[in-house]
């Protein structure tokens, strides 16, 4: 069999990338940028043709850059026939997801089993697959590899390489994630699949590899990474709570904590989001279960979390009974609609859960404003207006609620939200961002007693 990675590189071999969402385009670049010559593979005819037209939703100019010398220099090509671009590359890319239901927290692998199907229905012998999405401990070996080889006939590790590597990005950073920020991890279901993946990839991380004794191994390594996250998110929000009804400040308590070299406090606020987070804890639990091992620690973090925004809407509808305020009449503007600061990301975001409870607390006039999202459908079933000019959301406003932590609202002055409102509003702040430049007397923030 050729070398495909050799192939690859001497300009004779293709890279075909399946889902081309955030990591998707974010790898596509990267692999631009390296002078490789790449399909893009998506089900989505539209997003296709934006990305055809230039109309690119994501923030790093890197990205923006790479794809448009790539159609000029004719080695970018976007289709939707998955089968195909596996017959026309060496080297497949996986990214899809493994769509989780927010309500049973029970996850499903169609996408990722249509993929490999289509993958297999192309496959030729020496060809690398590499699958890149988030995914339930042992999925590779469990789902992908019998899927490829039924619709192949080939075999994995005799006739094909096939491994695991995850995505470590950063969404606003991806591509210099991808290339100088982390090494890459890297799991084969043999030797050989092992080899090929980590020499791919020595070409365009800068840090190297990590390589992993199986694909299980690196599969629950990625998650991992996210459960310690999730965790130690909760662990800052219960503190931060704890401060609140302590009347101490937990920021105070954070920066002196982490002068110490083992203590490593997170930041709280109104919950986690994002299609990450959130969900590696339920890919982990669901499948220990299955293996008899209740994950009481993972759980719990995750409880707390997802617990936030009913603290929050609470903390916002208490606050506005005893400064006897009727929610009812007034205007409410909520700051920050991404699940996190400076991205147009709403996937689950702990903002869409404050509004609702809000909603249902009887704040019936709420706008929201964020610079970066420029519609999003759950705010509108909820009939919420969503603002990207902060002066028109803020003007009128007898309550202020800020959500994200967007560079927009660092450092905000009080006496400048007062002067937007031409208000004294009762300000809620969950992100400790604005600036109390006036010892404001309206204003409660989520940690600080």
């Amino acid at each position: 069999m050729n070398d495909p990675v050799e192939e690859v590189r001497k300009g004779r071999g293709w890279i075909a990338v399946y889902g081309i969402g955030y990591v998707g385009l974010s790898l596509v670049a990267v692999y631009l940028r390296k002078g490789y010559r790449v399909i893009g593979v998506d089900i989505d005819r539209g997003k296709l043709e934006a990305i055809r037209r230039g109309e690119l939703y994501y923030h790093e100019e890197e990205i923006r850059e790479a794809v448009k010398r790539g159609f000029e220099e004719g080695r970018l090509e976007l289709t939707l026939d998955g089968v195909e671009a596996s017959r026309r590359s060496l080297i497949k890319i996986v990214t899809v997801p493994v769509y989780t239901d927010w309500e049973t927290k029970e996850y499903s692998f169609h996408a990722l089993i249509d993929v490999s199907r289509k993958i297999g229905r192309g496959l030729k012998r020496g060809d690398l697959v590499i699958i890149e999405s988030s995914v339930p401990p042992g999925t590779t070996v469990e789902v992908v590899k019998p899927v490829i080889e039924e619709e192949s006939g080939l075999r994995a590790e005799e006739d094909f390489y096939l491994a695991y590597s995850p995505e470590r990005v950063y969404i606003g950073r991806a591509v210099k994630d991808i290339e100088v920020n982390y090494p890459k991890v890297i799991g084969g279901v043999g030797p050989r699949s092992l080899y090929y993946a980590s020499k791919f990839y020595r070409d365009i991380a800068v840090k190297g590899v990590i390589e992993m004794s199986s694909t299980t191994a690196a599969e629950f390594e990625k998650l991992a990474e996210g459960v310690y996250r999730d965790v130690n998110i909760a662990l800052a929000n219960e503190l931060a709570l704890a401060s609140m009804r302590l009347g101490i400040d937990y920021y105070e308590v954070r920066r002196a904590a982490n002068s110490q070299p083992y203590s490593h406090l997170h930041l709280p606020g109104p919950g986690v989001g994002g299609y990450c987070i959130p969900i590696y804890p339920y890919f982990m639990y669901k499948k220990l279960l299955k293996h008899g091992y209740p994950m009481y620690l993972t759980i719990l973090g995750r409880r707390i979390n997802e617990s936030m925004p009913t603290v929050v809407a609470s903390l916002v509808a208490s606050t506005a009974r005893r400064n006897k305020i009727d929610p009812r009449g007034v205007k409410t503007a909520v700051l920050g609609v991404a699940f996190r600061g400076d991205i147009d990301d709403t996937r689950l975001s702990p903002s869409h859960d404050v509004i609702a409870l809000l909603k249902i607390r009887g704040f019936k006039r709420i706008v929201a404003h964020d610079p970066y999202v420029k519609r999003d459908p759950r705010l509108e079933e909820l009939d919420v207006e969503l603002i990207n000019d902060l002066d028109e959301a803020l003007r009128g406003a007898e309550i202020v609620v800020v959500l994200t932590r967007h560079s927009i609202y660092r450092g905000l002055k009080i006496s400048k939200i007062i002067e937007k409102t031409g208000k004294k509003p009762l300000i809620i702040d969950t992100v400790a961002y604005l600036e109390d430049d006036i010892g404001y007397d309206k204003l409660v923030v989520l940690g600080k007693g």
